[in-house]
């Protein structure tokens, strides 16, 4: 923390940012799950996973791959819904930064999604908003390489079980590190808003 810049905000006192609301699924309904664990058991039978062993344990293995493939899909989706959900409430806080005089200047008028949003990402880290198991970086890079969360038989058994985390972390780090200049941090103790988790 030592070594970061933190963007000077006129004045002394506390901006309040928009709520985040972070939409979630709410529970899985019980035909939603049984549909994505066929889709999981057709990706462990089409990518010949299991080795040859007793019929009956080899359609276990298979189950229980399956399981395995479904519980890291839902886990995937629960991170770019997260996502999903700060790169709308980076959005709102542009609305909030272009309408307070004393704000509209520490934002750079690029295109959106630019780079320097990344110091939202890291407001959030910083004000230690609860993930609930997601990990921000992860999160907002899925939600940077998909427009919408993909159905799980557009995924290999490899995507899912190792290379998720990597390409997602992979996005971030490239769209966080894209500007040429040095990134500006946001003071913490400047900015307050309220985080809302959404059932439907």
């Amino acid at each position: 923390m030592s070594d970061r810049h933190y963007i000077e905000v006129p004045g002394n006192r506390t901006h309040e940012l928009p709520p985040l609301l972070i939409h979630g699924e709410g529970a899985a309904n019980a035909t939603h799950v049984e549909d994505v664990l066929d889709l999981a058991e057709d990706i462990v039978e089409a990518e010949d996973m299991i080795l040859p062993a007793d019929e009956g344990v080899v359609e276990q293995r298979k189950h229980d791959l399956a399981l395995q493939l479904v519980e890291r899909y839902f886990g995937l989706v629960a991170h770019w819904q997260w996502g999903d959900s700060i790169l709308e409430w980076i959005r709102q806080c542009e609305i909030t930064f272009g309408a307070e005089e004393t704000l509209r200047k520490l934002l750079h008028p690029d295109l959106w999604p630019h780079a320097s949003r990344s110091s939202f990402v890291t407001l959030l880290a910083d004000k230690a908003v609860p993930m609930r198991g997601v990990g921000l970086e992860k999160a907002v890079g899925l939600r940077l390489t998909f427009r919408q969360p993909p159905p799980i038989d557009c995924f290999s058994n490899q995507f899912l079980s190792y290379l998720n985390s990597t390409v997602a972390d992979s996005a971030y780090q490239t769209w966080a590190h894209m500007t040429a200049e040095a990134p500006v941090f946001l003071p913490p103790e400047r900015f307050h808003f309220q985080v809302h988790e959404l059932k439907q």
